[in-house]
């Protein structure tokens, strides 16, 4: 009797292989023949699953902004609640707690982090992973100028994208020298980050 496969397990469990392709190698390291390699199945059988191999990418990147958004979304009732408490400190609390989804402060998030960048520039030559690339930023963005402005900060569209570029550089930075910007360091700058996005408020 055939084994019985079930799709969306098997298509996990190719996306995981992108994923870990990814960390180790970047995004060429990830072909359709090493995906299939890693994932121990024959290249037949992961064009089964997805048609060709943009199309591996596309899902490999709406996996992981599936990920980070729920992870955000987890801590937004309580950032909520300070906003409509106009509790200035916690809603620093809850952006500091969101925006740490973000960094490499553990294997999970650096492996989420290192994937996600090699996304972003594939992003450059490759149009259709930009939606995905753009997906969260626009999240982030959106509901970080949301709570700037209730916490009256002014013009809090421009703190909000000051925000975001200095997460991206520790980002970037804790990928690249993590010696020199272990989980404490980067902690430590965030929660700077948002207090200076903080200090013009009323």
């Amino acid at each position: 009797m055939p084994k019985i496969v079930d799709p969306e397990q098997r298509r996990a469990e190719v996306v995981e292989a992108v994923f870990r392709l990814v960390d180790r190698g970047g995004i060429e390291s990830a072909s359709l023949r090493n995906v299939a390699t890693e994932a121990g199945l024959n290249v037949g059988s992961v064009r089964h699953y997805f048609t060709s191999h943009d199309d591996l990418l596309l899902a490999a990147a709406e996996e992981m902004t599936r990920r980070v958004e729920n992870r955000i979304a987890a801590r937004a009732p309580a950032l909520s609640r300070a906003y409509a408490a106009h509790d200035l400190v916690a809603v620093g609390r809850g952006l500091t707690a969101v925006f740490a989804e973000l960094l490499p402060l553990d294997a999970t998030r650096r492996r989420e982090c290192a994937v996600w960048l090699a996304f972003v520039e594939r992003s450059r030559v490759q149009p259709e992973l930009r939606a995905a690339a753009d997906e969260v930023h626009i999240l982030v963005r959106d509901a970080t100028r949301r709570m700037l402005a209730g916490a009256g900060v002014p013009r809090p569209a421009d703190a909000a994208e000051c925000l975001l570029a200095g997460v991206d550089g520790l980002t970037l930075t804790g990928l690249q020298l993590p010696e020199r910007y272990p989980p404490a360091r980067l902690r430590r700058l965030l929660r700077q980050l948002v207090a200076l996005a903080l200090t013009g408020a009323d």
